[in-house]
């Protein structure tokens, strides 16, 4: 039985990546902080419906506590780690930069020196779209540059995917990094738009629009993130003879068993068109407060998916208007609203 340690089961992308793990027969070793970065209840809660599974197994730690995951990781001794635990949100990046470093800098080190040290046969890591930054060649593809963060959130992200390109080569540590693309679906963040939309619009107050609702993003389901992360496990990169083994459109490393890999639905959809999906489910018109757009964030993302479909085969494809029904379902059910 495959053994498969993941950093961030509480959150909402761990949770619904180690539920698949375990529908598929896994042994799957949780870790996470229950920061209250957001409502510690629902964190508690994704938890709980886990260790309904004999498969399932946490430990309750930091990642920046070096001896409780080494404990928790050394104990498991994982086939793969898939380490998706961080701090997360863009905009809380400008009130609270020094979280960033300490869990996405310090704390993915602490992870990638135990994946070393256990041998493991793959590396998963999560990074995300953010790294692109003031890049407006679209759709992003993994191999055009991202050398320009516009936050400090995504700053230590393109830290992470250079701190793992070194592991790699220089223990010969098969490393996949996943970028992801506004990711949503049920069991979501309080702190994402779709959450915060629904949340307001049934409660009959304002939803803040931001660049007067002129944004694209490229909305990508979590039941299809999970599959693709699920399919990469499998696709752990080998090290290449030299530059010329590797396709134009792939970004492995000429020099490590490294990759880097988009995750997204491939289709930007703009913001105002998905606060009218949100409208037509609820079947309530939003108190739309139309504001400029805030520092940090980018007009538009949208994600060139042709190497995640070479590797696996499979492609995201959920249409976003599908995603926010059955978010709706999970909401209404959920707070009973």
């Amino acid at each position: 039985m495959t053994r498969i340690f993941i950093t961030g089961t509480a959150g909402f992308i761990g949770f619904h990546l180690a539920r698949l793990l375990l529908d598929q027969g896994m042994q799957v070793h949780g870790f996470d902080g229950m920061t209250d970065y957001y409502d510690v209840t629902l964190k508690r809660r994704r938890h709980q419906v886990l260790l309904q599974s004999p498969g399932f197994a946490a430990t309750e730690g930091m990642l920046e506590d070096r001896d409780t995951l080494d404990r928790a990781i050394d104990g498991f001794a994982p086939d793969v780690i898939v380490h998706l635990a961080a701090q997360a949100g863009v905009r809380y990046s400008l009130e609270n930069p020094r979280a960033y470093i300490d869990a996405n800098v310090t704390g993915t080190f602490n992870v990638m020196e135990a994946a070393r040290r256990n041998a493991v046969s793959h590396l998963l890591m999560a990074s995300t779209s953010s790294v692109y930054g003031a890049n407006t060649a679209m759709p992003y593809a993994e191999t055009h540059k991202a050398d320009s963060p516009m936050t400090i959130y995504a700053a230590t992200k393109k830290a992470t995917e250079a701190m793992g390109h070194s592991y790699a080569h220089l223990w010969n540590l098969p490393t996949t990094m996943f970028r992801f693309f506004t990711v949503y679906g049920p069991w979501g963040r309080p702190d994402m738009a779709l959450f915060k939309f629904v949340d307001a619009i049934l409660d009959g107050r304002p939803i803040d629009i931001y660049n007067h609702g002129d944004m694209y993003r490229d909305f990508t389901y979590v039941d299809d993130l999970v599959r693709g992360i699920r399919l990469l496990m499998d696709a752990a990169p080998v090290r290449p003879d030299g530059p010329d083994d590797i396709p134009e459109w792939d970004s492995l490393s000429p020099v490590a068993p490294y990759r880097v890999v988009n995750i997204g639905n491939s289709d930007k959809v703009r913001l105002g068109d998905f606060v009218d999906a949100i409208e037509a489910e609820l079947g309530i018109a939003a108190q739309r407060n139309y504001m400029e757009m805030q520092k940090g964030d980018v007009p538009a993302t949208w994600a060139d998916a042709r190497l995640l479909r070479e590797l696996t085969g499979y492609a995201p494809r959920t249409d976003f208007r599908d995603g926010i029904a059955a978010f709706v379902r999970w909401f209404r059910d959920y707070y009973q609203k």
